[in-house]
């Protein structure tokens, strides 16, 4: 059947109707039409491309989701490393790392730091050849990681061509893909109707739903993304600098932290870390420090780079976060060689973004010496990956005096 010129037409029209608006929605948070209007220019696309369907492209916004589920991830060798950061935690290492840039730089002037919240989320890496998104891979072990092409094109801050134009012929960009707190939160709630599995953290959840070997459960999972680098670049030109650069990518669809800015120095960093963290609780998602970029490429590229990690950029981390709860028991694990583990049981509670109903005790020594007692209000406190119990040395302890014996 030949398709008449008014459909073919309408039907481009459409597609870029529809990708215009995913950007002013997702992109820059700005809608401009209601979402029932939305969904009458994308139901009017998918109704020629049935009509017509050699109209179908694959960077159609009704090709979003994949009909097949995957028999499992191909591996994917990065062209460029996905390098890993080294971290800071404390001012001075802050202090230190800006006096090795200016001293391997030769330079008495202050550096300029492209500045953005860390996220905790999966690293990711787009490719787009000719402005169409050709590939999406895990981060993996920084040399290889996985395809997950078909599961990120169903998350909709994710352009499946890039707008505008003068974009490069090859556009790898690394980001970040994250579940917002408050979609993480309405999925869980439907899950404990449903009587299915919670996650403990938006983090965990993001990685769940994008390793679905069937895309159309990784449609309903409200993920998004925010681009903070590049890896290969061919055929077009980017900004000089680090800031500019990447604040390019909104003008080609994709989507960054609003958070990016440059600062000054040393002292710029810490005003930046400082003001981050006192609005972290306020933002829709889960950030675990801050980073600092050289935000000069000439000067990057003077830098260079270690074997897993560049020498232009450091993450400052944020102190564990800590919450008070109840010891409501001590359990004894046994392990493979026999040896006796304490758990507690805990009244759940929730920190830095995980569900906490147990955590480890160590040894009976160490709970002697910290004296835990069933009853007690105990600090939970979040360090790296492991969850740490304390008392609480400001509460008036109201347990049974009882101390668990291992019975050793």
């Amino acid at each position: 059947m030949s398709i008449p010129k008014t459909d073919s037409e309408r039907a481009a029209w459409l597609r870029d109707r529809i990708d215009y608006h995913n950007y002013q929605y997702y992109v820059l948070d700005n809608p401009e039409i209601p979402d029932s209007e939305y969904d009458r220019l994308l139901r009017e696309l998918q109704e020629l491309e049935a009509r017509y369907p050699e109209l179908q492209s694959p960077d159609s916004p009704t090709q979003r989701v994949g009909a097949t589920p995957l028999d499992g991830f191909d591996e994917v060798q990065h062209r460029i490393p996905m390098f890993s950061l080294g971290n800071a935690f404390f001012g001075e290492e802050i202090e230190a790392f800006d006096k090795w840039v200016r001293d391997r730089l030769g330079t008495g002037e202050q550096i300029v730091y492209a500045a953005e919240p860390k996220l905790d989320g999966l690293a990711i890496s787009l490719r787009y050849e000719n402005g169409v998104l050709v590939q999406a891979a895990t981060r993996g072990d920084g040399q290889t990681g996985e395809d997950v092409t078909q599961n990120v094109r169903t998350i909709l801050s994710v352009p499946l061509r890039l707008l505008g134009e003068r974009w490069p012929d090859v556009l790898e960009v690394r980001g970040e893909i994250y579940m917002p707190i408050d979609g993480f939160n309405a999925m869980n709630e439907k899950a404990r109707k449903a009587g299915e599995k919670t996650f403990a953290s938006p983090r965990n959840a993001a990685a769940g739903s994008l390793r679905q070997l069937d895309s159309r459960i990784t449609a309903q999972c409200p993920l998004a993304m925010f681009c903070y680098g590049f890896g290969e670049v061919e055929g077009g030109p980017l900004a000089p600098t680090h800031s500019e650069s990447i604040r390019m990518l909104t003008q080609w669809g994709l989507r960054v932290s609003p958070e990016l800015k440059t600062v000054n120095g040393v002292a710029g960093c810490l005003e930046f870390y400082r003001a981050v963290g006192e609005r972290r609780d306020s933002l829709d998602y889960d950030i675990n420090g801050v980073v600092f970029k050289v935000d000069s490429f000439d000067q990057q590229q003077q830098l260079g780079f270690v074997s897993r990690a560049p020498r232009w950029a450091i993450a400052q981390k944020f102190p564990a976060q800590e919450e008070m709860t109840h010891l409501l028991d001590i359990d004894i694990q046994v392990g493979r060689t026999g040896a006796l583990t304490p758990v507690a049981r805990l009244e759940p509670v929730n920190v830095a973004g995980v569900a906490v109903t147990n955590a480890t005790l160590h040894n009976e020594d160490e709970i002697r010496r910290k004296d835990i007692r069933i009853g007690d209000t105990v600090i939970i406190r979040r360090a790296g990956q492991g969850m740490w119990v304390s008392p609480c040395p400001w509460v008036f302890q109201l347990g049974n005096g009882m101390h668990h014996s291992l019975g050793i």
